[in-house]
């Protein structure tokens, strides 16, 4: 089977079993929303339970999303009432009200190409202390979105 031919939908209770035995599962991420850290067809995480700790801010989880789509997204914020607050690398709008029990997994390691990066490196962890702040993103952002507004102007 082609790794474009996969859906995360038809292997999810088969995952969800080698999770819940404590084994990791690896998958191959699709779409933009987590660059520049992950890029698809390239790179490749590893899923772990998030174990008896909940999943913490700025960790990778994977969830479900109310409309039954997978989402590998990273918890900016948790908030009082216990639900996530998530948001891919690679945006700025916040999705909101994630309950803990739409997160199947976190992330525990990332493959560049072949190339390993824990989450507990420090190169990874000050890439997200770097990355994870809004004011930073929103400047990193800056081209992208004039070029967005120029292109609507001009069109």
């Amino acid at each position: 089977m082609n790794n474009s031919d996969f859906m995360l939908a038809d292997a999810i209770d088969a995952i969800q079993e080698v999770l819940d035995s404590g084994a990791t599962f690896r998958i191959y991420p699709k779409g933009v929303s987590m660059l520049p850290l992950i890029v698809e067809s390239r790179d490749s995480v590893v899923l772990s339970k998030c174990g008896e700790v909940p999943a913490k801010k700025h960790d990778i989880v994977l969830y479900r999303r109310n409309d039954g789509h997978f989402v590998l997204h990273r918890i900016m914020k948790i908030e009082k009432d216990g639900t996530y607050t998530m948001c891919g690398d690679n945006q700025l709008a916040l999705e909101r009200k994630i309950q803990a029990h739409q997160i199947i997994a976190c992330v525990t390691e990332i493959y560049r190409a072949e190339r390993r990066i824990s989450t507990n490196s420090i190169a990874y962890r000050v890439y997200v202390f770097l990355w994870t702040k809004r004011p930073l993103r929103w400047i990193a952002f800056l081209p992208r979105r004039a070029a967005r507004k120029l292109k609507r102007i001009f069109s």
